[in-house]
């Protein structure tokens, strides 16, 4: 088993008499991208803040690579590089000129890295241009750059495809598996489902401050299980008849189709023939991470 990367334990942080997040544990393996879902408010950018060393946290503790993480022990997060909300770049600067910045931050960088991280989030060919006439997506690509500079061995994005369109989102998505095949462990904290479907390897959904579910992604998709869309001519009475069967839940009628779950096509199909309504149309829908999040989140 891969070793463990990231890890929280009973992570707390409480706003006065509100709760943030509360009794968060968290598991991250080493070369994996880890999906971190949740709703806006649920504690997402709390329980960041505290992994970065940005959130003092009131109960529970953080460990990266090892290492404890508080005020006053950070080495972990040398090896940990992030890219939190907007980019912090100099407009007057090139992006050339803000790779260097930042590079001054870090002694390790060697010389030729910055055309590397160039090369890696395409802006090679806007190396010398300023920033301040970028488009919010080169802006986020170059912010990315900041955060690889010296090769971190943990990068923890926040919504990383922001203003990014699909091309760009593509290319994105094929940079963090281009990074994991490195070796390198993603944390991805991101609302585009159909995004972290294609290319995490397990997720956390958050809600209320509390993860209500952990594992990997194919595992929660077939625990959800699947729905069947009928197609008849009664769809109402089609509706009645599926909730006499004991395991048939979620029963939904919607125009001239009835969706159910919990029970086999061959089932449902079987028994609404011996009641006299015959489906013209069967499809089986398994469940998407979508669905699975407005489950969970209620």
């Amino acid at each position: 088993m891969s070793s463990i990367v990231l890890q929280t334990d009973n992570l707390s942080k409480n706003f006065g008499e509100v709760t943030a997040v509360q009794s968060v544990n968290l598991r991250v393996r080493q070369g994996e991208v880890f999906g971190f879902l949740g709703p806006n408010g649920a504690g997402k950018t709390t329980t960041i803040g505290m992994v970065l060393g940005l959130v003092h946290p009131t109960e529970g503790s953080i460990t990266l690579f090892g290492q404890p993480v508080s005020p006053g022990q950070n080495r972990g997060l040398q090896q940990v590089g992030s890219l939190i909300g907007a980019p912090a770049l100099v407009p007057y600067l090139t992006a050339r000129d803000n790779l260097q910045l930042v590079a001054r931050l870090h002694t390790e960088v060697a010389n030729g890295r910055i055309d590397e991280v160039l090369a890696l989030v395409g802006l090679t060919h806007a190396a010398e241009r300023k920033v301040r006439g970028f488009s919010t997506g080169m802006k986020q690509r170059l912010g990315l750059g900041t955060a690889l500079l010296h090769r971190p061995a943990l990068i923890i994005l926040d919504e990383p495809t922001n203003g990014l369109d699909p091309a760009g989102m593509r290319e994105v998505r094929t940079l963090i598996r281009q990074l994991t095949e490195d070796g390198i462990t993603v944390f991805l904290s991101s609302h585009l489902l159909h995004e972290v479907e294609q290319v995490c390897d397990r997720i956390a959904v958050i809600r209320q401050g509390k993860i209500v579910a952990q594992g990997a992604v194919e595992e929660l998709l077939s625990q959800s299980g699947q729905s069947i869309k009928l197609k008849v001519k009664n769809p109402v009475k089609a509706g009645e008849l599926l909730a006499q069967l004991p395991d048939a839940t979620k029963i939904v009628t919607n125009g001239a189709y009835v969706q159910v779950s919990g029970i086999e096509s061959e089932t449902a199909v079987a028994h609404l023939t011996q009641n006299g309504i015959i489906p013209s149309e069967v499809q089986t829908q398994k469940s998407d991470l979508e669905s699975l999040f407005l489950e969970l989140t209620k």
